[in-house]
C-alpha cells in the first residue's frame, strides 16, 4: 500500500476562457469543480494508475464535504481527519488564447491542536502498513516547521517528499528516499536563484549531501534534472505537447514514481514512469485523472541522459 499524506488539500474551481483579460468582466466558457491540492492529486493519480493508494488529509466545511463525496463516488480509498477548519478553495484560470494558466491560491487556515494531534496519530497508524509514503504540500499557517520531520521519525518505509522551505531542510536528515521540488521551491529553500542550470545542479547535489537518496528537480515544461549519489541525469518531455492544464503535474510525477517503485522498477525507470504521468496530466483538463496505458506509452519515450 502507498500512503499519500498532507495537510493542505483544496476544493478546486477550474475556469476555462476563450480569452481572459485582467481588470475586465470575463465570462467563462466552462467551469468545473474537483478535489485537488497536492495530497489529493497524489491520491487520485495513484488510484487512476491502478495502485493501492490510501489518502490521509484533514477536511472541513462544505468544501471538505464535497471532497469526501467525490472520493466516495470514485471509490478512492481515504482516511479523513474531520475538522472545524474549512478546507481552502483555489481557482485555476485557463486562457485558451494565450495558453497562460493563472492560479488563485487560498492559503490553508491554521488547524486546531486537536486536528493536528489526530492527524499525527492517524499517520503513525497508516504509515506502519505502507510500503511507500508520499508526503506532500506546504504546511498551514501556524504549524511548526518540524511537523513533517517528526512524522518521518516514525516512518519505517521509503518516503517520497514533495515539500519545500524550512520543513524540507528539517526533513532531510531523516534520509528520504526521493525529494521532488520544483526549481523555484528549491531555490527559495536554499535562499538563492537557480535559474542557471549550473546553480540548479549544485542545489541538487547539496540536497543529496544533506540526506536525500534521489532528487528530481522539475521546472515546468523544461527538462527534469535527476540526481543521486552515482551521478546526474537530464530528461525532457517530448515535443508537441497539447498543454491543457499544467496544474498537478508535479503531484502526478510523485504519484507515478511511487506506483512504479511499488511495482519493482528501478528508481530511474520509476522516474521515467513519473514523467509519463506528468505529461499525461498536462493534456487533461482536470488534474490527476490519468490513464495508465497513455502513461506507459509516453514513459517509453522518456530517455534520461547523463549530465
Amino acid at each position: 500500500m502507498i500512503l499519500a499524506a498532507g495537510l493542505t488539500p483544496a476544493w478546486q474551481q477550474i475556469l476555462l476562457f476563450d480569452q481572459f483579460q485582467s481588470g475586465e468582466v470575463n465570462r467563462a466558457q466552462e467551469a468545473h469543480w474537483c478535489a485537488s491540492g497536492k495530497v489529493l492529486n497524489v491520491g487520485i493519480a495513484g488510484h487512476s494508475l491502478g495502485e493501492q493508494f490510501r489518502t490521509l488529509a484533514m477536511l472541513g466545511g462544505s468544501g471538505g464535504e464535497a471532497i469526501r463525496q467525490e472520493f466516495a463516488d470514485s471509490e478512492i480509498d481515504a482516511r479523513w481527519i474531520v475538522t472545524e477548519t474549512p478546507t481552502r478553495v483555489c481557482t485555476t484560470i485557463l486562457d485558451k488564447s494565450t495558453g497562460v494558466t493563472t492560479e488563485l491560491v487560498e492559503e490553508s487556515r491554521t488547524p486546531t491542536e486537536q486536528a493536528l494531534a489526530d492527524f499525527e496519530a492517524a499517520y503513525t497508524e497508516e504509515s506502519q502498513d505502507a510500503d511507500i509514503v508520499v508526503l506532500s504540500g506546504s504546511l498551514p499557517t501556524g504549524v511548526p516547521t518540524d511537523f513533517y520531520s517528526k512524522l518521518l521519525e516514525r516512518t519505517i518505509c521509503r518516503v517520497v517528499l514533495d515539500i519545500r522551505g524550512p520543513e524540507l531542510l528539517e526533513a532531510l536528515p531523516h534520509r528520504p528516499f526521493l525529494v521532488k521540488p520544483n526549481r523555484e521551491e528549491l531555490g527559495k529553500t536554499f535562499g538563492r536563484d537557480l535559474s542557471n542550470d549550473d546553480d540548479a545542479i549544485a542545489a541538487v547535489r547539496q540536497t543529496i549531501e544533506m540526506g536525500a537518496d534521489w532528487v528530481v528537480l522539475t521546472d515546468g515544461s523544461r527538462p527534469v534534472i535527476i540526481g543521486f549519489d552515482g551521478g546526474l541525469f537530464r530528461a525532457g518531455p517530448p515535443e508537441g505537447l497539447n498543454v491543457v492544464n499544467p496544474i498537478g503535474c508535479g503531484d502526478c510525477l510523485a504519484a507515478g514514481i511511487a506506483v512504479a517503485l511499488q511495482g519493482g522498477r528501478t528508481p530511474i525507470n520509476a522516474i521515467r514512469f513519473g514523467i509519463g504521468a506528468a505529461i499525461d496530466n498536462v493534456e487533461q483538463l482536470l488534474p490527476a485523472r490519468l490513464n495508465r496505458a497513455r502513461v506507459e506509452a509516453v514513459a517509453r519515450w522518456v530517455t534520461p541522459e547523463r549530465i
